[in-house]
């Protein structure tokens, strides 16, 4: 039973309310407090709600992004010469980009100061990204990959 507009548009503003005031640890956990609310919701529909919202998964559970920084503004500004975002192991990313712009894609990472990356390596044309963990590359590729939208 597919949900109607003014539903879907209350439970992801509620969603936005709650990941406002603190992350929430699992999806789960959003479901459960939106039933609490009288709101319907499945774990499908609140992952959908969560990629439209663009909420990120962190450490401390998913949530929004903060506000617009200096540094988002230099990524947003290289996603362009972005070619390929590849996972190669748990903590290894390779990005492959338009000749002659790896440097400038490496500098715009380091500078922005995400506490996923260790650090990363800029030759021509290619990127490799050295990750905390598993899931600090994941949460690395999906803030790049937010850029690029």
């Amino acid at each position: 039973m597919p949900n109607s507009t003014a539903e879907q548009i209350l439970r992801r503003d509620t969603i936005r309310q709650l990941l406002t005031r603190a992350p929430a640890d699992t999806q789960q956990a959003l479901v459960d407090e939106l039933t609490a609310r009288g709101l319907v919701a499945t774990q499908s529909s609140v992952s959908r709600d969560l990629k439209d919202l663009g909420a990120i998964k962190t450490h401390r559970g998913y949530e929004l992004p903060g506000p617009e920084s200096a540094e988002n503004h230099e990524i947003a500004d290289i996603t362009g010469f972005l070619r390929s975002i590849t996972p190669a192991g748990p903590n290894l990313t390779v990005i492959k980009t338009a000749i002659g712009a790896a440097q400038r894609v490496a500098l715009a990472l380091d500078r922005s100061n995400w506490p996923e990356m260790v650090g990363n390596i800029g030759g021509d044309d290619t990127v490799f990204v050295a990750s905390d963990s598993a899931a600090g590359q994941k949460i690395l590729i999906a803030k790049i990959e937010r850029a690029r939208a």
